[in-house]
């Protein structure tokens, strides 16, 4: 009997004590103190209005008042640091070679036309800009826009590189980078704890775990920022009639376990931010908000920007 209720007693303080700080995490964190919010991220700097990671995208992008440029970064084979989703080049220049086993002055132009990922049967028809740009110009041409850079390969010496250009370029205070991998993310923090990190895949998984097991709230995190996908997008980017029952139940379960407002509200608490991608439509825009996510990536930066102006949803200052 006292068995039962020390018990009952420990599990109702614990209950009590995590739903208190769940909703007031300043009682026992510190609220992380960021350079720059973001509402608006142009994916690939908007890839259904521009060709996909291209100079004209970026400029088009920030034209439009993104307030923060999603990009990935490959190493070429001569060092330099290339702005490329794709590790290898055929998707996007025709050609079946890898960006590591050329130089620089060997890439191909991307071809004309690109399928947009995030869209389905969405084509973006490019204009005369088809260069793969280097990471540095992108932080020339837009030196007060904060940059997200997904190191596409564990390889250390891109990891070095970009962090020695996101130091001369003094952009520590503009710029997060990650990866899904943790590996990378750990190699990124050790490489420059100054700039910010991204949750990677297993670190979302451990922060789902701890949020609907009651332990987030007394947990520690040195990660600022949790970008993480709408699962019901699936149901858009592929033909509904053609998903299994078993796949629907998964999009479904994955959908309900992530987008939880109560978690996107603790985490904005702490002042890490969130970011739902890649959303392309109104009704989705509208969800990601109503969630609290603090901001949205998308390949139609232009379509974005009008929903934001419409409904109210005001620019970072």
């Amino acid at each position: 009997m006292y068995a039962a209720v020390y018990i009952l007693s420990t599990v109702t303080g614990y209950v009590l004590t995590s739903a208190l700080l769940l909703k007031c995490p300043m009682l026992l964190h510190r609220k992380k103190r960021g350079t720059f919010l973001s509402r608006h991220i142009s994916h690939r700097g908007g890839a259904a209005e521009n060709l996909e990671n291209t100079m004209t995208a970026f400029k088009h992008a920030v034209d439009v008042g993104t307030d923060m440029l999603e990009l990935d970064c490959h190493l070429t084979k001569d060092g330099e640091v290339v702005v490329s989703h794709d590790a290898n080049l055929l998707r996007a220049c025709g050609i079946n070679t890898n960006i590591s086993d050329i130089t620089y002055a060997e890439l191909p132009p991307y071809l004309c036309k690109l399928g947009v990922t995030f869209q389905r049967e969405c084509f973006c028809e490019g204009g005369e800009d088809k260069r793969i740009p280097l990471l540095r110009d992108v932080f020339d041409a837009f030196p007060n826009t904060p940059v997200n850079v997904d190191i596409k390969v564990n390889n250390d010496a891109l990891i070095k590189k970009v962090s020695e250009l996101v130091v001369k370029y003094d952009r520590e205070h503009l710029t997060v980078w990650g990866n899904a991998s943790n590996q990378i993310v750990k190699k990124c923090y050790k490489e420059n704890p100054h700039i910010p990190v991204l949750f990677s895949f297993p670190r979302v998984l451990q922060l789902l775990g701890l949020f609907y097991t009651g332990l987030l709230p007394f947990v520690p995190l040195k990660e600022q920022f949790l970008e993480i996908p709408m699962p019901s997008i699936v149901t858009k980017l592929r033909d509904p009639s053609r998903l299994s029952k078993s796949q629907r139940l998964i999009t479904w379960l994955a959908d309900t376990l992530l987008m939880r407002k109560a978690l996107f509200d603790h985490l904005t608490a702490r002042g890490i931010q969130v970011y739902v991608w890649v959303l392309n439509d109104d009704e989705d825009f509208q969800r990601a908000f109503n969630l609290g996510a603090t901001g949205v990536m998308t390949d139609f930066p232009t379509r974005l920007k009008n929903f934001m102006d419409r409904n109210g949803i005001s620019k970072p200052q």
